[in-house]
């Protein structure tokens, strides 16, 4: 599915819709070499947290209500990440399994370290102490910054997914 561009003719004393000439419908996922430049660029910043939450939002496909509300004893047994699990999905109530890769394993066991996590605390807490753990609003503006340090145009939080794995 392409995203379109919708273009209506203006009537003579009418406003301009506020989206007029702007791409609507879902856009196109990342590709493989946008996916490993976001990743080179957190690696070399040493941005442990945001690593771990690429990687994660990648390998587990997850709506970003469903990432940011993960805690650690969803992807950690015991003192080692585990290579796969299941997470209860908000919006549909169905259990979602999915496989970590060993690059996302070390990123994750490196946050959780660093962040001195305990089993039953978020994953990815957030800094506003009224919060537990990062919002939907937080997650959006991370990733438009991954993709801003880029050059690439903002996506929903909800594309960050890879078209190389959409195949499968």
């Amino acid at each position: 599915m392409n995203a379109i561009t919708i273009t209506a003719p203006k009537p003579e004393g009418r406003a301009v819709p506020w989206n007029k000439g702007k791409l609507i419908g879902q856009k196109p996922p990342l590709k493989l070499k946008e996916i490993w430049a976001i990743r080179i660029r957190l690696q070399l910043d040493h941005r442990t947290r945001e690593l771990a939450l690429f990687n994660l939002a990648i390998d587990s496909k997850l709506r970003g209500c469903d990432l940011v509300g993960l805690r650690v004893h969803d992807v950690v047994q015991g003192s080692h990440v585990a290579a796969r699990a299941i997470v209860m999905q908000k919006k549909t109530q169905r259990p979602v399994q999915f496989e970590i890769t060993e690059q996302t394993r070390e990123a994750v066991a490196a946050w959780v370290k660093e962040a001195h996590q305990k089993p039953e605390q978020f994953l990815f807490p957030s800094r506003v102490s009224e919060s537990p753990h990062l919002s939907t609003r937080q997650y959006s503006r991370i990733v438009g910054s991954w993709l801003g340090r880029l050059g690439l145009t903002r996506r929903p939080m909800a594309l960050i997914r890879c078209a190389a794995l959409n195949r499968r």
